[in-house]
């Protein structure tokens, strides 16, 4: 018990002492014999232009620039401030695993997996690649039954898994206490690599095909004209160029703060905890399974005869980063302290390793974001600025992934397969607040084992954004989730009614209830639900500029009579969704936009980018100007004719119509007869200063009518029964109109509109050359 691994030994000082003075001084991936700067271009002076200028020289950057180079894309530049993978690359674990809650994610760790397997073929260079399997443990039903849920994706998706009783588990690894086990998910194609292998091999492959890297040049700023990127300022000189790439690791939220129009990059970065153990007295095959075990919040793989042992603790250390102090890593201070909790699960799920010494405890910092998501895609407010960062302690797994999907981006102007989940546009500016940051990373870290449940809430950074009826129908019973940091009703708990808020499960919901009696009332009578985290833009000009600019992005016609509202969808270059968009035209040359909470940041950048240089469209974001309530039910029309003092019948308020209103003393308020459900309804847009009056007044002359308040719950299943399709949910980037039966929104006798006749040859031809151009790859 007192060679290593007991609990004892690390909470004893003389013995952790003792420990400490053991471990070894040279940093874990280094001793291979080659120099970290071999076959690597270290010249003197910098180039005065490359076409794409990457900052970031770990596993992430020279996986970027091996991707564009593979592409055909020669000139581009890597430059690294330290060594070439001094970063978090030069502690990483090395772990490479397809065992993920979201798809896409999955989908770029089998690439990355396929991808080490020949890079050592490829370049000569050693990668430290094996094949060792992964088992994911299950010491609950729950646990087990969100592995199933993986394995189901991963069996779509052709990747080779099966869920295994806990005696499997032990002829797979002799060393795993099996007792409090309900069963694991297996997947023999996962693996372990040495990351600073990968990365020289990147490197050196990336070379080989034209592209330039220089180590010990910073990147201090990012020079933007026009909104678009130019060149960059280096402590050796300035580049011009015409993309950039921000693979800064823990300094990417910095670095883009350094940018002549900020980008908002938000991750933080934390301590990370693992241990390296000497070899056991009978050494540990380096074939046996990668353990991973989120109930007792640990992984263990093998490693020299040894092991090495991490996890996310829930007490995670956040680190403070501003300044960039730190040009390389070096392990930080131990704190055996706080690893002790994950050293007990460790023993506890691998008792024989009680007799095994300790080589050393890994203290590195690693960079988290707001929802445990990778950061990736293109900025925003900077045109040509891209970001890849925020690997969530997964760079290994997804670096090989990533950095393809990111290069296609660049090169193609989109992706091969749908990344939104990933998109750098679903985080708005308020969620790359410092503080917000370091508090939601506390509760980052310990999610990315402890979370096995859909439709839990962030605790951290709530009530950011609110509607003017927030506490009105907080007092009402409201339960609250959040959406792009709004706040927004899930459903209301009325006297004598129990949810049971914090018993999720993967069966029927304790609110199941509540939500069938909101959806009912809104097919029998009325409901009114607060949707005023809608994004909500205007477009006007003084002639017909606004229209023209709307007839070019839409696939519906958009020149109807003013009143009329059409809900089209603003496709891309492949004919798929952009953005999906009620309009209504207002007057000759103002048009009134409404689209999911979601696309606030996407479709905001989607339009700018497509506005005249001429300055002859005006676009305006008036979210915060209106506050909508959707009134939803067969007595809508009952409710609005009492609320306005005006007879009203569906024949005089036909559908899709859109008309500025007076209601009691209040007035400018927008009604458009739709309800985004298929319900009939109305959706009153009102001015927020006066959102109050008017729900009070709603609810006071509804009641009559049985008015009751609703959520978004309801909404959902009323949308889904009618298949009213919302983009980020049903439709994406790589989805067409006549793929989710809206062929009849496309009005294909316009020469305009008819970007999406081509989509599928176009998309097909992509793919082509992709798999041409990286024939070496395994396509995602």
């Amino acid at each position: 018990m007192l060679k290593g691994f007991a609990l004892t030994c690390v909470r004893a000082t003389g013995r952790r002492a003792a420990v400490r003075r053991a471990v070894a001084v040279r940093c874990y991936g280094q001793g291979s014999g080659q120099g970290p700067n071999e076959g690597h271009d270290v010249s003197t002076s910098l180039p005065a232009h490359a076409r794409v200028v990457i900052c970031g020289g770990g596993i992430v950057g020279t996986s970027v620039a091996y991707h564009l180079a593979k592409l055909g894309w020669k000139d581009v530049l890597l430059l690294e401030q330290g060594r070439l993978h001094g970063g978090t690359t030069l502690l990483c674990a090395g772990i490479v695993t397809r065992a993920r809650h979201i798809p896409i994610l999955s989908q770029m760790a089998d690439y990355s997996c396929k991808l080490y397997s020949n890079l050592q073929k490829e370049t000569g260079v050693e990668t430290g690649f094996h094949q060792t399997g992964s088992l994911s443990l299950a010491q609950s039903e729950d646990r087990l039954l969100s592995l199933k849920w993986i394995a189901s994706h991963l069996q779509v998706n052709d990747i080779p898994c099966s869920i295994l009783s806990s005696a499997q588990v032990v002829e797979l690894h002799p060393w795993v206490e099996t007792a409090d086990l309900h069963g694991a998910l297996y997947v023999p194609v996962d693996g372990v690599v040495s990351p600073v292998d990968v990365c020289r091999a990147f490197a050196h492959a990336a070379i080989a095909n034209g592209v330039r890297m220089y180590d010990r040049t910073a990147v201090s700023h990012v020079i933007v004209e026009k909104g678009m990127v130019t060149a960059v300022e280096t402590d050796r000189g300035e580049i011009t160029c015409e993309y950039f790439v921000n693979c800064a690791g823990q300094w990417a939220y910095e670095l883009g703060q350094s940018c002549d129009e900020p980008v908002s990059i938000p991750l933080h970065p934390c301590e990370h905890f693992y241990l390296i153990s000497h070899p056991a007295e009978l050494p540990l095959a380096s074939d046996l399974p990668v353990v991973l075990d989120p109930d007792g919040r640990i992984y263990v793989r093998p490693w020299k005869g040894g092991i090495l042992s991490g996890g996310f603790e829930k007490n995670p250390k956040p680190i403070c980063t501003e300044g960039k102090n730190q040009v390389e890593f070096q392990n930080l201070q131990h704190d055996w302290d706080h690893y002790g909790p994950l050293l007990q699960s460790l023993l506890e799920r691998m008792p024989v390793l009680s007799d095994v010494q300790i080589r050393r405890l890994v203290n590195c910092p690693e960079s988290f974001s707001p929802d445990m998501r990778c950061i990736l895609g293109e900025s925003p407010s900077v045109q040509n600025y891209f970001v890849l960062a925020g690997m969530n302690s997964s760079g290994s797994s997804l670096a090989g992934g990533a950095g393809r999907l990111l290069a296609e981006w660049i090169a193609f102007g989109s992706t091969s397969v749908d990344v939104w989940p990933l998109d750098i546009r679903r985080f708005s500016a308020l969620q790359g607040s410092r503080t917000f940051l370091r508090h939601r990373v506390m509760e980052v870290v310990p999610l990315l084992y402890e979370r096995l449940y859909h439709g839990v809430e962030f605790q951290t950074g709530r009530r950011l954004r609110t509607s003017p009826l927030y506490d009105r129908l907080d007092s009402q019973g409201a339960r609250w989730t959040e959406k792009h940091a709004f706040e927004r009703p899930k459903y209301f708990v009325t006297e004598g009614q129990s949810d049971g808020e914090q018993n999720v499960t993967f069966f029927k919901p304790c609110w199941f209830d509540i939500v069938r009696d909101e959806v009912l009332a809104c097919k029998e009578a009325v409901c009114a639900i607060d949707m005023s985290s809608f994004t909500k833009f205007e477009l006007r000009s003084t002639g017909r500029q606004a229209l023209d600019m709307l007839q070019w992005l839409c696939c519906d016609d958009m020149d109807v009579p003013t009143g009329t509202v059409v809900h089209t969808g603003m496709l891309n270059a492949n004919g798929a969704y952009e953005n999906d968009c009620s309009i209504a035209r207002l007057s000759k040359g103002n048009f009134f936009i409404v689209s999911s909470t979601d696309q606030h940041i996407r479709g905001w950048a989607w339009l700018s980018r497509h506005l005249p240089a001429d300055g002859s469209v005006q676009l305006e974001d008036v979210t915060w100007k209106y506050t909508a309530l959707n009134v939803i039910g067969p007595l809508a029309v009952s409710v609005l004719s009492d609320l306005s003092y005006i007879p009203i019948s569906q024949n005089q308020f036909r559908y899709m119509v859109c008309k500025e209103m007076s209601m009691g003393y209040a007035n400018g308020i927008r009604v458009i007869s739709m309800t985004h459900t298929g319900e009939p309804g109305f959706v009153l847009y009102i001015p927020i200063e006066y959102a109050l009056y008017i729900y009070n007044e709603m609810m006071g002359v509804g009641k009559k009518h049985g008015i009751k308040d609703a959520g978004y719950f309801a909404l959902r299943s009323l949308r889904i029964e009618r298949f009213f399709p919302f983009w980020g949910q049903d439709l994406n980037s790589c989805t067409t109109p006549l793929e989710c039966g809206r062929e009849n929104r496309v009005k294909f006798n316009e020469v305009s509109h008819c970007t999406m006749t081509y989509r599928l040859t176009s998309t097909k031809i992509q793919k082509l050359i992709i798999a041409a151009l990286l024939s070496d790859a395994h396509a995602i």
